[in-house]
C-alpha cells in the first residue's frame, strides 16, 4: 500500500532518498527547517543541511503515516541507518504554501 502524500512532501522524501537531491523544488525561497536543535532559513541553508546530513549518515526513510494536525501535515517515517538511536520513527511537521514547503520541523 502506497502512502498518499501532498506533492511537495512526496518530492521532499524522493529528494531525500536520492541523498544528493535538489531540494529547491520542495521549499519556498524563505522556508525554515528545524532539526536536531538547529534552524535553517532559505534554500541555500536547507540544501547545505541536507548535504551535510547525507555525508554524515547512511539511512533509509520510509513514511508510513500522514495526518493533518493544527494546520500542519504530519508525516511519520521509519528511519534505519548508522546514526545514534537507529532505528526510530520521526515526525515531520510540514507547513505548506501552495505547492511548496514553507516550514518543516523534525522530531520524535
Amino acid at each position: 500500500m502506497t502512502l498518499a502524500l501532498p506533492p511537495a512532501i512526496a518530492r521532499y522524501f524522493a529528494a531525500d532518498a536520492a541523498k544528493a537531491g535538489d531540494f529547491s523544488e520542495c521549499f519556498t525561497a524563505d522556508a525554515v527547517v528545524k532539526d536536531e536543535g538547529h534552524t535553517y532559513v532559505g534554500l541555500t541553508a536547507i540544501q547545505a543541511w541536507k548535504t551535510d546530513t547525507a555525508g554524515k549518515y547512511s539511512y533509509t526513510s520510509e513514511p508510513f503515516a500522514c495526518e493533518e494536525q493544527g494546520g500542519k501535515t504530519v508525516v511519520t517515517s521509519h528511519l534505519v541507518g548508522d546514526f545514534p538511536g537507529s532505528p526510530l520513527d520521526l515526525r515531520y511537521r510540514f507547513s505548506l504554501e501552495r505547492d511548496r514547503i514553507a516550514a518543516l520541523e523534525i522530531g520524535v
